[in-house]
């Protein structure tokens, strides 16, 4: 007999958009999260292209959506997925039956891989601006990045910090027009084009200067933190004895969200695809769900 009929990996706006799909359809659903709900969300200080919201942070966003999770009377397990099977999901501390599993497990972020990166992570070096700017009040940060993630963060952090230093590989922003403008209208927000990260020095078990390379010279910059915001990868690693993911670790999926392996899909930013965005997270959320609803249970041994 079967725990769950469907077991959903993942709880950011996408997992639990297909719990929330399944749940409304009279399926016995569960979510399973190793952290709070929300994902990626939690780390996001503003959100300004979600339809419906002129401006809304991503802790607001994930709590509205768990509130519909709650309210539907939705199972929500703490646990960590070491592994799937075919009619069966296997955690740490046990095992759960079940007919289909949905993997939205999501991304997660890149790191330089530089020296002392690693030993800094929580003592200068942060992936998250939202969590851990408010420890470097009225001091000087330095973010590493050039996209809509590091603007973003850019635009938080220079509420809070006595300046905020960009740090560009290349010799030109990549993020929206819009908020491009926005930045460099900002008067404690410098950007260095042109520059790479080549070491962390530490002073006291801390963050005291990053190493840049600067158009060929190598220079120390003084700074309290650095925020890394180079890019994501799927976080997929427990799924790959599976054979479903391609060479750079993303689920192949077909356009109704399911992988070569009957009942079981996956959706969100951990799929191959094109654009990574929450409006294409929810549609691709409730894809899957839909996919499993409609799909001819015989089959399943």
């Amino acid at each position: 007999m079967n725990d769950y009929e469907v077991v959903v990996i993942g709880s950011g706006i996408t997992g639990m958009t297909a719990a929330i799909y399944l749940k409304r359809a009279g399926i016995n659903v569960c979510i399973i999260e190793k952290s709070a709900p929300g994902g990626q969300l939690l780390k996001v200080s503003s959100i300004e292209n979600y339809p419906g919201f002129i401006d809304i942070s991503g802790p607001d966003l994930a709590a509205n959506i768990y509130e519909q999770i709650r309210k539907l009377e939705i199972p929500y397990i703490f646990g960590e997925v070491i592994k799937i099977e075919q009619g069966k999901v296997i955690l740490k501390t046990k095992e759960i039956k079940c007919q289909g599993i949905i993997i939205a497990a999501g991304r997660k972020p890149l790191k330089l891989g530089v020296e002392n990166e690693e030993k800094l992570i929580g003592k200068g070096i942060s992936y998250c601006a939202l969590c851990d700017g408010s420890l470097y009040k009225d001091q000087v940060v330095t973010l590493v990045g050039g996209g809509n993630s590091t603007l973003e963060e850019a635009q938080y952090l220079s509420k809070i910090c006595k300046k905020v230093i960009i740090l560009r590989r290349g010799d030109k922003l990549t993020g929206d027009k819009m908020l491009i403008k926005e930045i460099e209208n900002i008067s404690n927000i410098k950007i260095l084009y042109n520059v790479s990260v080549e070491k962390f020095n530490i002073k006291n078990e801390i963050l005291n200067e990053i190493v840049i390379n600067e158009k060929g010279k190598t220079k120390k910059l003084k700074a309290a933190a650095c925020f890394i915001f180079v890019g994501y990868g799927p976080a997929t690693e427990i799924f790959k004895d599976l054979n479903i993911t391609n060479d750079r670790g993303y689920i192949e999926v077909n356009n109704k969200m399911e992988t070569k392996i009957p009942y079981i899909y996956a959706c969100g930013d951990i799929i191959k695809k094109s654009l990574f965005q929450l409006v294409t997270c929810v549609s691709e959320g409730a894809t899957a769900a839909t996919s499993y609803i409609r799909s001819d249970k015989s089959l399943f041994k």
